[in-house]
């Protein structure tokens, strides 16, 4: 590849992203990368369709649409994915519709579906972002330099314009706050990730003026985002607008711009704004928003049953977890690896929608909401929007999701400054280069999560010194740890790093604390009303167990569970008429309950066949 991104960041991070064709993974969370490929990203119709949409220019002007988005957020998941299969089939159908997008450029520079009558106004600058993010994550697979090339130009073009446009200097000028009426314009200000993402590939200082003039408009009208961040007392759902995924993509951009000006106040304003929302917002699958897609104090409103209607985002899901990739990159902060896997385990696996179920009339790769409390998937599609006149539509959590399934290879095992992180314990193989001439294989045997065991086998061409550094869960308090024999301590919520000699042979073995916890309603939220405080959670490692209608139980009894110093009483089970990938009977004081994994819960979208995350007890 001619041009990446990411050449400032050997001097900023502390983790790296895989080589491509690092990692050979198994098990279900790799399948699902492929299923994704096979499914969704290998269909040039899809592809086309979306370029279609630029084509054709004005169609979307009477409602100020989203329809820019999908080609760009589609393509950023579709890299992350090729990165890892090497799939030369989806390669070349990137390739293509990477080429068909610049024949859509007009005169003055512009790829929009908005007309320059309409432009800059509701989603017009957030789908251009995404035109962007696109052309430059299909640079760090491009193979074709002249190529290249023309996306760089197009890409100087596209901004180019814009900035003749926008600014925070001169009546002529509209503030990038003002270039939409939605959000108070913190949709628009997300332009920041790519414009210094532009800086890098070009290292034209217009372009970081640029950026920093849209950090100075403060991410949304009549209040700093970003100051408010930096300061750190107000939680993201008390800013004036609390849209989530849209919030979380503006501090990706102040990310970006840290690593590039190396300013200490921009690292805190998204540590500080992470920090913010794991604490109000996330909650046990992994997402934030239990109504709508909205910053709404998650961590207590979960288990309360007051809203059921549509929740837990997928578009939130995924970019939460390319924020935390980008802090577990930046910092090397094992949390960050515990909040994706929370995720990916949970929310993310919920959503993909491996039984081809149809949701209005049409099948969607993934499900664009995730149900807590008493609630079944398949309620409505995120984003939908009419792409052929009453003939196809598609949905902003589709477009996303590819980003989320293909971010877990790229986080499972990465490259550290003096060795190698395991950070997501995927069965397979994952090789890197220590020096010129040599190198490590790594070879993960385990089930994980359906047990605790992880074996690593260690394979060097020669004696190599270098770190291995494991990544500990903050939930596991017992943890086993030991290399050829010899025990290690292994702390939760860190990683326990190895660093020694390594030759061909040596045998890492690990086991996590995979007792089934209880998360009681109670501890996190002790003033709530009562009809949400009865509720508690089970989390068996990273996988919230969830009850399903379609066990046969009524999920809306109230049920007393064995209680032995948190953890519940569970032995494993296989009743479910349906495919699951885990099932356990819990013990109560009147018998047992029956639950499944949460990702296995409501699959078949029966709206008749409720599920729970939170189970009500008495």
């Amino acid at each position: 590849m001619k041009y990446t991104a990411y050449t400032n960041r050997a001097d900023t991070d502390a983790v790296f992203a895989p080589l491509p064709g690092a990692a050979q993974y198994e098990g279900p969370l790799a399948d699902s990368v492929h299923f994704i490929q096979d499914a969704q990203l290998n269909d040039p119709a899809l592809w086309s369709l979306f370029v279609e949409q630029f084509r054709i220019g004005t169609v979307d002007d009477h409602d100020k649409g989203w329809r820019g988005e999908y080609w760009g957020k589609m393509m950023r998941g579709a890299c992350f994915t090729y990165a890892y299969t090497q799939n030369a089939e989806l390669y070349q159908v990137l390739e293509d519709s990477v080429r068909d997008m610049l024949t859509v450029q007009d005169k003055f520079g512009r790829i929009s579906t908005y007309s320059v009558l309409a432009e800059f106004h509701g989603w017009d600058v957030w789908s251009r972002k995404y035109v962007l993010l696109g052309m430059q994550y299909f640079l760090e697979i491009c193979t074709d330099d002249g190529l290249a090339d023309k996306v760089i130009a197009s890409m100087c073009a596209q901004v180019d314009y814009m900035m003749k446009k926008i600014g925070n200097e001169g009546v002529a000028m509209l503030p990038i706050t003002n270039t939409s009426e939605w959000w108070q314009g913190l949709n628009a200000s997300s332009i920041l990730e790519p414009i210094v993402r532009l800086y890098n590939l070009t290292k034209e200082q217009k372009y970081l003026d640029f950026a920093k003039s849209i950090i100075d408009a403060g991410g949304m009208r009549g209040f700093n985002l970003f100051e408010a961040a930096l300061e750190g007392k107000l939680y993201p759902y008390q800013y004036p607008v609390t849209k989530a995924y849209e919030m979380m993509s503006n501090f990706e951009g102040i990310l970006e711009y840290y690593r590039v000006t190396g300013e200490e106040k921009y690292k805190t304003m998204a540590i500080n704004f992470a920090r913010l929302v794991a604490e109000s917002d996330i909650t046990v699958i992994g997402c934030a928003g239990t109504t709508h897609e909205l910053f709404d104090h998650s961590a207590v409103r979960q288990f309360d049953p007051d809203f059921n209607g549509i929740m837990q985002e997928t578009c939130v899901t995924v970019t939460w977890m390319k924020f935390c990739h980008q802090l577990l990159c930046l910092t090397g902060d094992a949390k960050y690896a515990d909040y994706i896997e929370q995720s990916v385990y949970n929310a993310l696996q919920g959503a993909i929608n491996l039984n081809g179920n149809k949701c209005k009339d049409q099948v969607f790769t993934f499900d664009s909401y995730s149900p807590l409390l008493n609630g079944v998937r398949g309620r409505g599609v995120g984003g939908y929007k009419d792409i052929i006149r009453n003939r196809f539509w598609w949905g902003c959590c589709v477009a996303i999701g590819a980003a989320g399934t293909g971010l877990v290879p790229m986080t499972a095992v990465m490259p550290a400054r003096d060795g190698v992180d395991v950070n997501l314990y995927l069965p397979g193989t994952y090789t890197q280069k220590l020096t010129d001439d040599a190198g490590v294989k790594l070879t993960l045997d385990t089930a994980y999560p359906v047990d605790g065991t992880v074996r690593i086998q260690v394979e060097t061409c020669r004696e190599e010194h270098f770190a291995i550094s494991l990544r500990i869960p903050a939930w596991s308090a017992r943890t086993k740890l030991s290399v050829n024999g010899e025990a290690f301590s292994a702390a939760p919520g860190l990683y326990a790093r190895l660093e020694r000699n390594w030759k061909s042979g040596d045998v890492i073995e690990l086991t996590l604390d995979m007792r089934t916890a209880i998360i009681r309603a109670a501890a996190l939220d002790p003033d709530a009303r009562p009809e949400a405080i009865c509720h508690a959670a089970l989390r068996r490692g990273p996988v919230v167990l969830a009850r399903d209608a379609a066990l046969g139980e009524d999920i809306t009894e109230a049920v007393t569970l064995i209680d032995e110093d948190g953890f519940a009483v569970v032995e494993p089970s296989s009743t479910a008429g349906f495919d699951v990938r885990q099932e356990y009977r819990v013990k109560t004081s009147g018998g047992h309950i029956t639950v499944v994994d949460y990702a296995s819960a409501g699959q078949s979208w029966d709206p008749d066949l409720p599920i729970s995350a939170w189970i009500v007890t008495r």
